[in-house]
């Protein structure tokens, strides 16, 4: 059985954990059912500075699970229409998460929370085995193959944070 990430893979600083996350495996338990996908894309949103996070401003009930500890699970409603995957980076009463942007051939953060069926009944609870959403050890992909780039859908915020290369994606040679 392969090896699932602990808490103290999640408990580093979040752009080193997000490159990290490019090739482990996504796991989505529910009943007998268990469907494992690559991750492909990770942005990263990190910090009481970062104007494209929700937690820049303050923590909230809605924003609490992003201030950790690390590995919690944040998911989010968006547009009035989607969920959002996001798990807690760093140190607890630090505001930094990841979201998870595509896995397998999903791509696309919405895509992919309806895929697995993520909801808010996860949201603040552990990466974990227990919750039906875990991570494992997946294939190390090489640094040529991770592509960094700007955040996407983040122009509210401003510069500098809309041009940081915080969004990570596996940029897969065609035909593999």
């Amino acid at each position: 059985m392969p090896k699932t990430l602990s808490k103290a893979f999640f408990n580093r600083p979040s752009l080193t954990v997000a490159r990290e996350l490019i090739g482990k495996t996504l796991v989505r338990q529910r009943g007998d059912s268990i469907v494992r996908l690559a991750i492909t894309e990770v942005e990263v949103y990190d910090g009481f500075r970062d104007r494209a996070s929700h937690g820049w401003r303050k923590e909230t009930p809605r924003n609490t699970p992003m201030y950790g500890p690390a590995g919690t699970l944040y998911v989010y409603f968006t547009y009035g229409m989607h969920w959002m995957l996001n798990i807690a980076t760093r140190e607890a009463g630090y505001p930094a998460a990841l979201l998870i942007r595509g896995a397998g051939d999903i791509v696309g953060p919405a895509r992919l929370t309806k895929a697995l069926a993520i909801d808010k009944t996860l949201t603040g609870k552990p990466l974990s085995r227990k919750s039906g959403l875990w991570i494992e050890e997946g294939i190390r992909i090489p640094g040529k193959e991770v592509l960094r780039t700007p955040r996407i859908g983040i122009k509210y915020a401003g510069e500098p944070w809309v041009s940081k290369p915080w969004r990570f994606v596996w940029k897969k040679e065609k035909g593999s």
